[in-house]
C-alpha cells in the first residue's frame, strides 16, 4: 500500500461565518471519506467580514437587513437556510447555554484573528485546530461575545492554551502584521468570500461545498502531483 499523499489545506474563515463553520463540517467530512489516501494538515487564514464593526456589536438579524438590504421575513429565511445546510452537514447552531438564549450577535473579528494567527505561528495547526473549533462553538452555541479579550484568553485556556500568552499576542503588533499579512494573500489571490479553501497552493475551492466535491479536487491535485504536474 503506497503511503498517504501528503496534503496541505489552507481555509481563509471568519469566526462570525456561518457558512466558514459548514464549510469546515464538510471538509471533515470530506477527509473522513478519503481515509488512508491523504495526510492532510489544516490552517485557518484571517478573513475578516465586518472590519468596521464597532466594539458594541450588532444584532444578527438586524445586521443581515441593515448589510443586504434584506426585509425581517427575508432575514428568517437567510437564517432557516443555514440552520439546515448546518443540520446537514452535522453541525448546530442550537444555544446550548444556561437560562435563556442571548440574542445573536455579530462581534468584531480582529482579536480572534490574531489569536488563531499567534495559536499557528508559535504552536502549529494541531493547536489552531481546537481553537478554532471552540471560537466557533463560542459564538454560534453558546453566544459568547467573541470581541472580548477576557472571553477570548478563557476560550484558549479552554483548549490548554496559556491565558497570559493569549492575552499578551491579541496586543502583539508583530501577530497584528501576521493577520494583516494574511488577508492581503487572500486579496491578490482574488479571494472576495469565505469560505475559500486552497489545496496545495494551487487550486482555490470557494464557499462551502459538499463533502464529495472536496473529495474529488482533492484526488484531482494530487493526482496531478503524482503525474508530475506543477
Amino acid at each position: 500500500m503506497s503511503a498517504p499523499a501528503r496534503v496541505a489545506l489552507d481555509l481563509w474563515s471568519d469566526v462570525m461565518c456561518p457558512w466558514c463553520v459548514i464549510g469546515l463540517a464538510q471538509i471533515d467530512k470530506a477527509l473522513a471519506l478519503l481515509g488512508d489516501e491523504v495526510n492532510a494538515t489544516i490552517r485557518f487564514h484571517p478573513f475578516e467580514l465586518n472590519p468596521d464593526m464597532p466594539d458594541e456589536g450588532e444584532e444578527q438579524a438586524a445586521h443581515i437587513q441593515r448589510k443586504y438590504g434584506r426585509t425581517p421575513e427575508q432575514s428568517a429565511g437567510v437564517r432557516e437556510t443555514l440552520r439546515q445546510a448546518a443540520e446537514r452537514a452535522g453541525y448546530s447552531f442550537d444555544y446550548v447555554g444556561e437560562g435563556e438564549a442571548p440574542p445573536a450577535m455579530m462581534w468584531n473579528t480582529r482579536l480572534a484573528h490574531r489569536l488563531l494567527t499567534w495559536a499557528l505561528h508559535d504552536f502549529g495547526p494541531e493547536k489552531q485546530m481546537p481553537l478554532k473549533r471552540a471560537l466557533f462553538d463560542a459564538h454560534f452555541k453558546e453566544r459568547r461575545n467573541v470581541s472580548d479579550p477576557e472571553v477570548l484568553a478563557a476560550i484558549a485556556e479552554s483548549v490548554g492554551l496559556d491565558r497570559v500568552a493569549a492575552l499578551r499576542a491579541m496586543i502583539d503588533p508583530q501577530i497584528d502584521a501576521m493577520v494583516v499579512a494574511g488577508q492581503r494573500q487572500a486579496w491578490d489571490m482574488n479571494v472576495s468570500g469565505v469560505p475559500a479553501l486552497v489545496i496545495n497552493g494551487k487550486l482555490i475551492v470557494p464557499g462551502a461545498q459538499e463533502p464529495q466535491v472536496y473529495v474529488d479536487l482533492i484526488r484531482k491535485v494530487v493526482a496531478r502531483e503524482a503525474a508530475g504536474f506543477a
